[in-house]
């Protein structure tokens, strides 16, 4: 009976999903609707929409299942960098970037830089466009992996199956709705992933013996309840959190200002003064939410000590929110409901990332490569159906990607985010704040930005040591460097371009 309720919840749950994208399919008469929702949103579903967007499947599932095996060095630093960097990109991202793209009439992150720096070749279009194709497949990848751990864990239903349910979903409402579904979809799946976290917290708690039970628990574990060192779950011990792990991880906070699905929401809001009440919220929100989650793994270890819940090790500590949901939902038909609202949560966390993913890669090929650098003569009807192709083929490799139900959520969303932050954050803020970076510095800078993050991962990282940080604070460094060299030594912009960066002060 639990598990029919639970199926009962999470269908109706998806279905009123797709009817948001079915309600809104007659809104999209031209690609500035498909794609920034006509510039018209308002300030709550703007910071919901980014900040639930933002936080993909790896909030309620791969930081708690990070604070349950290490302790709340790691997922604490990270939160505290994620939640700078949020405050930092709507302080003194978002109004410039809303008015500027405005002026400049720029819908996508790579169409704004390419008429930012007058590139009438369009190379900064199509480099962009290609970075967040490449980046954003694997990004989507992780919130598929998410979706069929969240329903293999919990029914045994093939993992595969069940990411390809998700994935149809998913790719069924952003197709029809466009923007103003994957935003308003997004205000409501926030809500979700807030109840989420308050009913498995409370929870838990109560079944971990009270809260002064978890912590007498993490205080036991050598190095969990300390910000300078690390606890090893196989061994019992500990190992230091030293300074370089710290500046590594609070790095995070950096890929904010070079995350295209984040930036859009800013270029859509529909009056600029109102940015202000959109950044508290989505502060606020951040922060209270990046807390419950490491919490979470604190309290889910409490109850793996008082017996309630098996030790989860490895990639399967990733599932700590649905083992809780299971147990809520042996507690009767309301407990039973309950749990399908707390797995919708990690559906809705999962599905705000990727439908805003999907919409910025449809963009870039669509607005980017085919039309801007392509130079393809298409007109709305045929543009907005290249951008739902775009959609369905950025899904198919997702899933392809993902057909390892051993994958790390949190591993892939780092690398991913890691990308963007690489190759877009440093040329993003010289856009809008240098008035001497061109079009030579920003293309060198998203190039050796982006390579930088390959590079680092794979060839320099594993040196260890020092060299063991993560990939973003380098190539967001390079970037930066590189960004500022090429531009000093090449021709300083034009007359025209100059006056076009005054007037969006």
């Amino acid at each position: 009976m639990s598990e029919i309720c639970i199926i009962v919840t999470i269908v109706v749950y998806l279905v009123a999903m797709l009817l948001v994208g079915f309600a809104y399919s007659k809104t999209n008469n031209d690609s500035t609707d498909f794609y920034l929702g006509g510039r018209k949103m308002g300030p709550l579903v703007t910071a919901m929409s980014a900040e639930a967007s933002d936080m993909s499947s790896w909030l309620l599932m791969g930081m708690p299942g990070l604070a349950y095996l290490t302790g709340i060095a790691s997922p604490g630093w990270t939160a505290i960098g994620l939640a700078l960097g949020t405050w930092l990109n709507w302080l003194i991202v978002a109004r410039r970037l809303r008015r500027y793209s405005a002026n400049l009439d720029a819908i996508t992150v790579p169409q704004f830089l390419s008429l930012r720096f007058h590139d009438q070749r369009n190379l900064l279009n199509a480099l962009g466009a290609v970075i967040i194709i490449v980046f954003f497949v694997p990004y989507t990848a992780s919130g598929f992996a998410a979706c069929g751990k969240l329903f293999h864990s919990l029914f045994g239903v093939d993992y595969m199956a069940a990411m390809l349910v998700s994935a149809l979903v998913i790719v069924g409402y952003t197709i029809l709705g466009g923007f103003r579904a994957v935003t308003t979809t997004d205000l409501i799946q926030s809500v979700v992933m807030s109840l989420a976290l308050i009913a498995v917290l409370g929870y838990g708690i109560d079944v971990a013996g009270g809260w002064g039970a978890v912590v007498e628990n993490a205080q036991s574990l050598s190095g969990y309840l300390t910000m300078t060192a690390s606890h090893d779950a196989v061994t019992g011990g500990a190992t230091s959190y030293s300074l370089l792990d710290i500046v590594s991880t609070m790095a995070w906070g950096l890929g904010y200002f070079g995350m295209p699905h984040i930036l859009l929401r800013f270029m859509a809001i529909e009056d600029e003064k109102k940015l202000v009440l959109s950044r508290r919220i989505a502060t606020v929100w951040v922060v209270i939410a990046m807390a419950a989650s490491i919490v979470i793994g604190m309290v889910g270890l409490g109850m793996t000590r008082a017996g309630a819940l098996e030790f989860l090790s490895g990639s399967s500590s990733e599932t700590l929110i649905v083992r809780i949901a299971s147990l809520i939902s042996q507690h009767g038909v309301l407990a039973a409901v309950l749990a399908g609202l707390i797995l919708a949560g990690i559906l809705a966390a999962t599905m705000s990332t990727a439908d805003s993913q999907m919409l910025a890669a449809a963009s870039s090929v669509s607005q980017n490569i085919l039309q801007e650098f392509g130079h393809l003569k298409l007109n709305e009807k045929q543009s907005l159906f290249a951008a739902r192709l775009t959609i369905i083929c950025v899904s198919v490799v997702g899933v392809v990607l993902a057909r390892d139900p051993d994958s790390s959520v949190f591993g892939i969303v780092s690398f991913a985010w890691a990308g963007f932050g690489g190759a877009f954050g440093a040329v993003v803020l010289c856009a809008l704040f240098w008035k001497r970076c061109n079009w030579q510095g920003a293309l060198a800078g998203m190039l050796s930005g982006g390579l930088m993050v390959f590079v680092w991962k794979y060839l320099v990282s594993p040196l260890g040591g020092v060299f063991g940080i993560y990939e973003l604070l380098p190539a967001f460094l390079v970037s930066l460097a590189v960004c500022v060299v090429v531009s000093l030594v090449t021709p300083a912009p034009e007359a025209d371009i100059l006056a076009e960066f005054d007037a969006a002060k």
